[in-house]
């Protein structure tokens, strides 16, 4: 193996080089208190206006609408929990898509109303708008695309059928990749995902959505995230969107033609093959699909060995070997699943190699159980 080509980018991207230089900048500048009153606190609380300025710029709200978690994860928990916890005098229930992120799910509980999704995991919009407008509804949640196979869900849509219900969106999967979509009143985001670095996750929440946060309101981002900012992560978290944002278009414009060819070469060469997610409406960088006869882990474990590094199963919950519950509500193939995602560094001479050493692999696999 001479090289190795990273096709993980939907779990996490490598560090963005904007993201490094003001990272390392951030270091010697952003370590005092925000809060207090002396020059490095001020200081502080500059560099994080400044970082907090421009993410709210790029996900589209004002800056006193956005705040600062630990990761993705946390946003979906604090602002779910708030926005539910606000309505409970109407209901608790959260109507949410069955292929929602494990974190919505997780948060939702006993109170989650799952709504079905067709074969491309596509929302059922008209049974959404039925059950978000059943009595006792607290929230809607829709992620923006899924992060397993890349449909993009109906947002302005679901937004409209919400009536007065907030709508909850998880954009993880899509921001610094695809546009921020609109009329939602809650929208989830984690840095990593587009090149920052881990740590650092976007609550941006509407004016005029109530939320009442799980933890005593204090000085630290209203209640919904409290404890000491991370002002160098977060500096570098806006650096690295701003930069990821700038190069879009050349970026999404080559991959959603890779993820083309690659779509086709895999179901042209490789019998007993399911490419799943929409085919044209959907995130420019992911693909996935499902191989009859082969186990995912072993698919995974053989291309890892040829330099490929991709993914099996449920993002969330590969390792558990349980099968992914975003496929399993799709009603499609989930043995023997594959998601490769493409990252800014990401060349098309290593999706040509890809496509070219997959079917090998595949045949070997299939021979070694006699098939």
């Amino acid at each position: 193996m001479s090289e190795r080509a990273y096709l993980d980018a939907a779990s996490a991207e490598a560090l963005h080089p904007a993201a490094r230089e003001m990272l390392l900048s951030a270091v010697d500048s952003g370590w005092a208190d925000p809060v207090r009153l002396h020059h490095e606190g001020r200081t502080a609380r500059l560099l994080l206006d400044n970082a907090r300025a421009v993410l709210a710029d790029a996900v589209g709200v004002r800056p006193d609408e956005l705040f600062l978690t630990t990761s993705g994860t946390a946003a979906i928990h604090a602002g779910l929990t708030a926005v539910t916890a606000a309505r409970r005098r109407v209901g608790a229930a959260v109507v949410h898509s069955a292929v929602e992120h494990s974190a919505v799910l997780h948060t939702a509980g006993d109170a989650g109303v799952e709504v079905g999704v067709d074969m491309v995991g596509r929302v059922d919009l008209d049974a959404f708008r039925e059950a978000v407008r059943a009595p006792g509804v607290a929230v809607g949640a829709l992620q923006s695309a899924n992060h397993e196979v890349g449909t993009r869900q109906p947002i302005e849509a679901a937004a409209a059928a919400c009536g007065d219900v907030p709508l909850f969106v998880d954009a993880a999967a899509s921001i610094g990749h695809d546009a921020v979509p609109t009329g939602w009143s809650v929208l989830t985001a984690s840095a990593h995902k587009w090149g920052g670095p881990a740590g650092v996750g976007l609550l941006a929440v509407r004016k005029g959505t109530r939320i009442a946060p799980a933890w005593p309101m204090d000085e630290r981002e209203d209640g919904l995230s409290p404890g000491f900012p991370d002002i160098p992560n977060t500096l570098a978290a806006a650096a690295a969107l701003q930069a990821r944002l700038a190069e879009a278009a050349d970026l999404n414009k080559n991959h959603h033609a890779w993820i083309d060819e690659l779509r086709q070469r895999v179901a042209a060469e490789i019998p007993d093959v399911e490419v799943v997610g929409d085919p044209e409406d959907r995130l420019p960088h992911v693909l996935t699909f499902s191989c009859l006869y082969v186990d995912g882990e072993a698919l995974v474990t053989a291309l890892d060995a040829e330099g490929f590094s991709v993914s099996s199963g449920s993002a969330c919950t590969s390792s558990t070997l349980r099968p992914s519950h975003v496929l399993a509500a799709m009603g499609v193939l989930t043995h023997g699943n594959v998601r490769v995602s493409l990252a800014r560094t990401t060349t098309y001479d290593e999706i040509d190699r890809f496509s070219t050493v997959l079917p090998g692999i595949v045949r070997r696999i299939r021979a070694e159980v006699g098939m």
